[in-house]
């Protein structure tokens, strides 16, 4: 099962995204780290099945089809509160990273509003930048993955070189348990534009650039744009597209009151 993890500095309505895509209860409050062990669930993602264009009956295996729509099921991991200096063990940073290994893919939650300070406090609506906020889970999860590769990196590059190992093959061998592949490896070290054939004389810099695209290769990363209906949000949002982000405007609060509602037959919502 595809496996998805919630990343975001403390208090940007993480936990209720969670909630409101897996109808979860986690503990959800004002104050930073609430979370404290990651809350895992299950939610889905639907498409248009096959079985209306090729007028079929479908049996699927691993989800479901109603209406001619397949809700197909994608693990969701709602991790410890992020903040800078995770990869070095601030915060709940060792912890969150850990949790995160199988993750294919990150959603960033932010405050579009900009009312959470840069530790995840309460502030006033709008005295925040989120664009200030956007870069530095990539940056402790590249620091986190070249922490691991560092790790015995001197012996191991001697041995690819001298008995000629296939580095795609062996990198990925090396780091499988964090869902990396070869084909993964492979694109990152094209654009990090590493010298491959001798990986002894990698520097460091030589090592976070390959760290880094080899998160993006891996592990990419979308917005969740939460508070979005809130007016400071609307100008931040078109200003987070501008910079390039993959940005979705959420409403965390409003869907998970729907999905409840919804639940008890109150109201009809999909």
């Amino acid at each position: 099962m595809l496996e998805l993890g919630l990343v975001g500095k403390p208090n940007t309505g993480k936990t209720t995204f969670f909630n409101a895509v897996t109808l979860a209860e986690a503990p959800v409050a004002s104050y930073p780290f609430t979370t404290i062990d990651a809350n895992i669930g299950v939610t889905y993602v639907r498409s248009k099945c096959p079985c209306r264009e090729f007028q079929i009956t479908c049996n699927p295996q691993n989800s479901r089809c109603i209406d001619g729509i397949r809700y197909v099921p994608v693990r969701i991991i709602d991790v410890a509160g992020l903040v800078e200096g995770a990869h070095v063990g601030r915060g709940l940073g060792n912890r969150f990273l850990d949790n995160l290994r199988m993750a294919a893919v990150l959603v960033h939650v932010i405050d579009a509003a900009g009312s959470t300070d840069a530790e995840g406090k309460p502030c006033p609506p709008g005295t925040n930048d989120p664009l200030d906020d956007t870069g530095f889970p990539e940056v402790e999860v590249a620091l986190w993955l070249r922490g691991l590769l560092v790790k015995d990196w001197p012996r191991f590059a001697r041995r690819a070189k001298y008995e000629e190992l296939d580095l795609v093959k062996t990198i990925a061998e090396r780091l499988s348990g964090l869902g990396i592949k070869e084909t993964h490896v492979s694109l990152a070290l094209k654009e990090a534009g590493v010298d491959r054939s001798d990986p002894e004389k990698w520097s460091d810099d030589d090592l976070l650039r390959f760290a880094s695209e080899l998160r993006k290769a891996s592990k990419p990363i979308m917005l969740a744009a939460n508070k979005a209906d809130r007016p400071e949000a609307e100008s931040n949002i078109e200003r987070l597209r501008q910079r390039g982000y993959l940005v979705v405007p959420t409403c965390s609060e409003a869907e998970l009151l729907l999905r409840r509602a919804a639940e008890k037959g109150l109201v009809r919502y999909e």
